[in-house]
């Protein structure tokens, strides 16, 4: 222990090259260090984005193909078996992939840029843009979004860019409620109040002072945000208006087969056929709730306990 004491140099460890970890380096390392949920979690979510990109190369048959033979039982052939006009529901499981978590991503993106945008420029001015916005988003958070959005897509019609919209505009009073909560107490501090005073402009603030300081709630609420447009878009396919046919979603997939729940206790595998989409729907928001709840901890400051 002398020895070594004797023989520390402080000049000699100041000397020393430290290298920054890279940016992949950094996530192998916070790969490493996740808990089980969230590599169940990553695991699936990379499983569906892949499943979604080569959807015609996994799938055996046409997104809308039909056979001469519907409702038939699992086979070799048909690994699900048929729907009601024979088409082959394993292939439009693959294809469901591509069309649900698709149109669910671009419509969290844009409730998003619609929504934070609209919370940080509301934080910003707290005289008549904060009122103005904030009094239109207390009437539309009023009527149930469901309901609301029943209502828009039987007047506007069910394409898939009303469909985005619609739930984009609904879902962008929750990202603008949380925005403008967390933006309020970055807005006071010196570095925000000295760039105004620099006469630096209202987007240039809002993106370079205060965005990159609210990110990490915002983050997480993107997960969260995309589970509930997820089953929200579901909900419309099932109820049938959301995205309409030839094109697979798993909510009316579940719809269009749901009378073979009544063959169970003659065929289980036919029974179970409804309940693959409505797993696979499942699968994914348990999956992206798992990596949402690693992020919040691992971007709140806590530790575990050694």
């Amino acid at each position: 222990m002398s020895e070594d004491i004797q023989t520390y140099s402080a000049t000699a460890e100041s000397g020393n090259v430290h290298e920054r970890r890279s940016r992949w380096a950094k996530i192998k390392l916070a790969a490493r260090k996740s808990p089980y949920t969230a590599r169940f979690g990553i695991t699936v979510i990379l499983t569906y984005v892949l499943v979604a990109l080569l959807a015609p190369l996994l799938a055996p048959y046409g997104e809308a193909q039909v056979f001469p033979a519907p409702y038939e039982p699992w086979s070799s052939t048909h690994f699900f078996g048929t729907d009601q006009i024979g088409r082959d529901i394993f292939s439009r499981m693959i294809y469901g992939a591509r069309n649900t978590v698709g149109i669910a991503v671009a419509t969290t993106l844009l409730s998003f840029l619609i929504g934070g945008s609209l919370g940080l420029a509301a934080a910003i001015d707290r005289r008549w843009i904060d009122q103005i916005f904030s009094r239109s988003v207390d009437v539309l958070m009023a009527i149930p979004s469901l309901i609301f959005a029943l209502v828009l897509l039987s007047i506007f019609g069910s394409t898939v860019l009303n469909l985005i919209i619609i739930i984009a505009v609904l879902d962008a009073t929750r990202v603008f409620r949380l925005t403008r909560s967390v933006a309020v107490n970055v807005v006071v501090m010196d570095y925000v109040e000295a760039a105004k005073l620099r006469g630096e402009g209202l987007g240039w603030v809002m993106r370079r002072e205060i965005l990159p300081n609210i990110l990490p709630p915002l983050i997480a609420e993107f997960g969260l945000r995309f589970c509930f447009v997820f089953l929200t878009i579901a909900a419309l396919s099932f109820l049938g208006v959301g995205i309409q046919p030839p094109t697979a979603d798993w909510g009316s997939m579940v719809r269009e087969n749901a009378n073979l729940l009544q063959f169970a206790q003659y065929d289980l595998r036919a029974g179970l056929t409804p309940l693959l989409p409505a797993a696979a729907i499942a699968l994914l928001t348990v999956a992206v709730n798992f990596v949402v709840d690693w992020f919040l901890h691992k971007t709140s400051g806590l530790r575990d306990e050694q």
